[in-house]
């Protein structure tokens, strides 16, 4: 059985953790299955990524029998696992959504934070887990946590350890939307197809732009923009679209 599997639909490619035994707890093998699913995802005729777990948890991080088997160097273990994992789907130009099925904990958690957008299902929890062992945030949990929560709540949180049911986490701002269980599957997909039909080159544009701004002064955003707008007019997608709005036609976009 793949630790990893990944299946096409159009231009969405949907990843899938798969050791449903132990909540897809992460091993080095699925490190280097997700690694790769990740290569196979810069493909320029995939516009659109998925995320989610096999069974009923989406990742409860670090398997630790594994751990406790062959522990190491805990710091070397994160930089050869952990980080080229997080690195990989930070560096795909194109949006990423997270259908967390289930527990999302520790660095499972920390993968469901690196995406760009976060669907739950309704039985979904959110888990930091790091401190209930007397550890930190790892796998870029706190650089995302206090990004899109702010230093106050992201610090009250991993902290605390607090489990975030889909509701809370909604309420929060850390998912978009919460669905029921049964149809997580089908809203990933269809928001992903929606995705996938927009110009995703913009896209990946904004997606640097709103990276850059979180150290930015706002000369050196202004300047950003500018020079990624240049290059959005040189796509042909920002072509099609001028095109379809003089023509009065919905727009054809490619991603290019």
């Amino acid at each position: 059985m793949a630790e990893v599997e990944t299946s096409r639909d159009g231009g969405v490619l949907t990843i899938t953790l798969n050791r449903p035994e132990v909540l897809n707890a992460f091993d080095a093998a699925m490190h280097r299955a997700l690694q790769a699913a990740f290569k196979e995802a810069r493909a320029d005729d995939v516009r659109a990524v998925v995320v989610t777990g096999a069974g009923r948890g989406f990742c409860v991080g670090q398997d630790l029998t594994e751990f406790r088997e062959s522990a190491g160097d805990i710091g070397e273990r994160l930089r050869s696992t952990y980080h080229p994992t997080i690195l990989g789907l930070r560096s795909l130009d194109k949006p990423v959504v997270a259908a967390v099925n289930g527990a999302a904990a520790g660095a499972g958690l920390s993968l469901a934070l690196a995406c760009d957008l976060r669907l739950a299902a309704d039985s979904a929890t959110f888990v930091p887990a790091f401190i209930n062992i007397g550890l930190v945030p790892d796998s870029g949990g706190s650089f995302f946590a206090a990004r899109l929560l702010g230093y106050a709540r992201a610090l009250e949180w991993l902290a605390s350890g607090r489990r975030l049911t889909a509701a809370e986490a909604h309420a929060w701002g850390l998912v978009s939307e919460v669905v029921e269980a049964d149809a997580l599957a089908e809203r990933a997909a269809a928001l992903a197809a929606e995705l996938a039909a927009l110009p995703t080159r913009g896209i990946a544009l904004t997606k640097r732009l709103l990276e850059h701004a979180q150290t930015a002064t706002l000369e050196e955003q202004l300047e950003r923009e500018a020079q990624l707008q240049a290059a959005a007019t040189r796509t042909e997608d920002f072509r099609e679209g001028v095109a379809a709005f003089l023509e009065k036609r919905p727009p054809q976009f490619e991603g290019r």
